[in-house]
């Protein structure tokens, strides 16, 4: 039998809440770990303490392409951060057979003063390549990358996209054994996406090792055809792509949302901070459900330290496999002033909505200008309830379609 690319033994990570370890704390917790020789299960923590994962234990094939699902805050990221060897496990032990790239967030394995050009050949070597191997890819990374024109340009001037899109073409170029990739393939315009999936699909065929992290169902359930769903740290369930993510939108949907205003896991500047958001129906405010065909009101509030100078604010609406259903842009209709105050609402009302029934997940940002200030991914969501629009005594939901059209027949001569 085959080694395995990635085996995975009683792995634990505690952080400490609230305070920073002295050094003489961390050689303690060293020495302690030398001494249980790494394989001592997860103990339970102090008040101060929060374990994000726990006693995980997996092994991945090699050319096998893992999926790897769960809510904000189930582990996943710090999972990949061990894998990559950015972080040390409190107990458990990890093997990797290979070499590693990653991708893990905008930014990582990339010196910010060094040049596009500069950072090819610096990530090229620290995989262990000869200047001659990575000059022979060399092209092929900037033709996938598409930023040839910004080549000998410090990548700390580069946008978000522009910077994922280097990232990615090296990482997947570069000839890693093991490829690690997290959530930040969303940074990316659609386009894009499709294009990285395709390469991941790529590398996998051509035997390498591809652990993939995402909220987006459809792209899970098309690469992968086994996965992980992690819950609070612990595996869950291990098995067939399909049962895992019937898995996790099953859980999911049975959480308790936590309050915008207490989210942790939200990205941006901080210059502003989405601490509301409200769906309804526009017409019935009061109804507590919403139906195929309904307008909705949309109100988000926010709050600042001072006020906001060219605020843009975006909701997207997506379904349960995180599919893009609709997106909200105060851009597109350039309606909002040029400044608004330190904390306040705006509310979007739309037209009606044609979608058939099933959940909807919403996630939420702020930008001013181009800063990205706050953005919290499954800030809320909402059911769409069955409604017979077309006034027949049917109504349609996912299984059918996902959008509902006006439609008109009519017959005519031949």
């Amino acid at each position: 039998m085959s080694e395995t690319a990635i085996q995975v033994e009683g792995l634990s990570k505690r952080y400490r809440l609230g305070q920073a370890m002295t050094l003489r704390q961390r050689l303690a917790e060293v020495v302690g770990q030398a001494r249980r020789g790494g394989g001592e299960k997860a103990e339970a923590c102090g008040d101060n303490e929060f374990w994000a994962l726990r006693d995980v234990a997996l092994a991945v094939e090699p050319g096998e392409v893992l999926g790897l699902i769960g809510r904000n805050g189930a582990g996943k990221s710090t999972l990949l951060k061990i894998l990559s060897r950015i972080t040390d496990p409190t107990h458990g032990r990890v093997t990797i057979r290979g070499r590693v790239g990653s991708l893990l967030e905008v930014g990582t394995g990339f010196h910010p003063e060094l040049t596009g050009r500069e950072n090819i050949f610096l990530n090229g070597a620290i995989l262990g390549m000869k200047r001659a191997e990575i000059k022979r890819r060399f092209d092929e990374i900037v033709d996938f990358a598409e930023v040839d024109r910004f080549l000998d340009t410090p990548v700390k001037r580069y946008s978000s996209g522009m910077y994922v899109r280097l990232a990615f073409a090296v990482a997947a170029h570069l000839s890693p054994e093991v490829l690690l990739i997290d959530e930040v393939l969303a940074v990316g315009d659609a386009a894009f996406q499709r294009k990285c999936l395709g390469k991941m699909d790529d590398v996998a065929k051509q035997g390498r090792t591809v652990v993939f992290v995402s909220h987006n169902m459809a792209a899970i359930s098309t690469l992968c055809d086994r996965s992980v769903l992690l819950e609070g740290g612990e595996v869950a369930f291990v098995g067939a792509t399909d049962k895992a993510i019937q898995l996790y939108l099953q859980r999911g949907d049975e959480q308790v949302p936590v309050a915008l205003r207490d989210r942790e896991d939200r990205a941006g500047s901080g210059a502003v901070r989405l601490h509301g958001i409200s769906i309804q129906n526009a017409e019935h405010p009061d109804q507590t459900f919403i139906q195929s065909g309904d307008p909705l009101r949309v109100t988000i509030r926010y709050e600042s330290d001072k006020p906001l100078s060219r605020p843009r604010f975006l909701v997207g609406i997506y379904d349960q496999m995180n599919q893009p259903l609709f997106r909200l842009d105060t851009q597109v209709t350039d309606q909002l002033p040029e400044s608004l105050p330190a904390r306040g609402e705006v509310v979007c009302e739309t037209g009606p909505l044609l979608a058939t029934a099933g959940m909807c997940y919403v996630n939420v940002a702020v930008q001013l200008g181009e800063e990205m200030a706050d953005h919290v991914s499954q800030a809320t969501r909402f059911g769409i309830e069955p409604a017979d629009i077309y006034h027949t005594g049917r109504s349609f939901d996912r299984r059918d379609s996902l959008f509902l059209l006006p439609q008109k027949w009519r017959t005519q001569a031949a």
